[in-house]
């Protein structure tokens, strides 16, 4: 996808996530904890580690079982990440000032409840672009002030769909129960990948030889090696195989599925981004309800005080749906993807109703450094929102 909110200014380039420290992210809280009950906070630091990567080793150093750890956001292994997780029945001595497998324990206080995914306001980010153009201080705060006054495209963007960028390609054959394609999407492809003896093994499979791809597949490929290792014993039970993928993953493919869609949907309306129309869902910033629009012109002066904007499809059997203009393109583009919205209720605990979410998101804080050719970035983002949709407006290199 390579539309711009500011397609009129130029990009700087550069290269980002040259090393850990180049991508910081801090959440920020819903609230603190209050100093007592049986749910131990813990202010993490993790380095390289993806979230549910971070769980399992957490839960692996104070010998607690990962389903009494909870967690506010997801974040991904690139960078450094600093963010509050939840452990039942530790005290809060026995882990603080831990140090393990690229994790560090900050900090760590009482509190009464475990932590639910969504317990946060948003994230702040400091992020460092290197080898950037000459245009740099022309261009950053030309683009800020867009995205400041308009708000940014809220997009799911890349990091969203996994390393090989299949993750809403497995979760588009889960719904159309192509059993064997879900498989496949999840083997991948070799060229998708840099580690040889994991291209060799994709190979393998795709040469339809189970045992030596189960053989060569890495370590840390869980979930292909554990369809595998079901393939190995029933070459062709394809359903069963898939099964051995953790629940917890299958609906991150499904949910990659539903960004993947909604992406199309803010592609096609990035030009009246900060604008509603008739039969639009406006969501109110303040408090994530939505409101059918009747008349765009009344609303149109809350939309430009950022009040509200207009709401995109994350696609689901329950969803509630827009209508005029709006609900005929997102409508489009459901067909295009050969969907149907009761296909989003698999049974067995899959079952994705659907919601809304906002096309654009205000953009806090902005500020920026340049020193010789790096650019140092800091600002903030709702929960739900990446950096990398602010990133690719300044670089235009994704």
């Amino acid at each position: 996808m390579h539309s711009y909110l500011t397609s009129d200014i130029p990009g700087i380039g550069g290269v980002i996530k040259g090393s850990p420290e180049d991508f910081v992210v801090e959440e920020i809280p819903a609230y603190e904890p209050c100093g007592s009950g049986e749910h131990c906070y813990l202010w993490i630091e993790k380095r390289g580690i993806a979230t549910l990567e971070a769980i399992r080793r957490v839960a692996r150093e104070l010998r607690v079982p990962e389903k009494e750890i909870g967690y506010a956001g997801m974040k991904d292994a690139v960078g450094v990440t600093r963010q509050t997780i939840s452990v039942q029945r530790i005290r809060p001595e026995d882990a603080v000032g831990r140090e393990f497998d690229g994790i560090r324990i900050i900090a760590a206080v009482r509190h009464t409840n475990k932590l639910k995914l969504g317990h946060l306001k948003g994230n702040r980010f400091g992020i460092t672009v290197r080898e950037v153009s000459a245009a740099t201080a022309e261009v950053v705060p030309a683009v800020l002030a867009v995205l400041h006054g308009r708000g940014v495209p809220n997009l799911f963007g890349c990091q969203r769909y996994g390393v090989q960028g299949n993750s809403s390609l497995i979760g588009a054959a889960m719904l159309r129960r192509d059993w064997q394609g879900a498989v496949d999407r999840l083997i991948g492809e070799p060229e998708a990948v840099r580690d040889e003896q994991w291209r060799a093994a994709i190979s393998a499979y795709q040469q339809g030889d189970p045992p030596l791809a189960l053989r060569l597949m890495p370590r840390h490929c869980r979930s292909e090696r554990d369809v595998l290792q079901r393939l190995v014993t029933r070459p062709d039970a394809w359903e069963k195989a898939f099964a051995a993928v953790h629940p917890r993953l299958k609906r991150l493919y499904l949910s990659a599925f539903q960004s993947s869609l909604f992406d199309l949907v803010v592609a096609r309306r990035l030009a009246e981004i900060d604008r509603v129309l008739p039969g639009d869902l406006a969501w109110k910033h303040v408090n994530g309800a939505c409101f059918l629009v009747a008349d765009a012109a009344v609303e149109a002066p809350r939309a430009a005080r950022f009040e509200i904007s207009a709401s995109g499809p994350l696609f689901g059997s329950k969803m509630t749906n827009p209508a005029g203009a709006p609900l005929e393109l997102e409508e489009e583009i459901l067909a295009q993807a050969g969907i149907r919205a009761e296909q989003f209720d698999l049974g067995g605990g899959l079952r994705m109703e659907g919601e809304r979410r906002p096309l654009r998101v205000p953009l806090g804080e902005p500020a920026f450094r340049i020193e010789g050719d790096c650019l140092s970035l800091e600002f903030s983002l709702p929960k739900g929102s990446y950096a990398t949709s602010v990133l690719r407006e300044i670089t235009k290199t994704f």
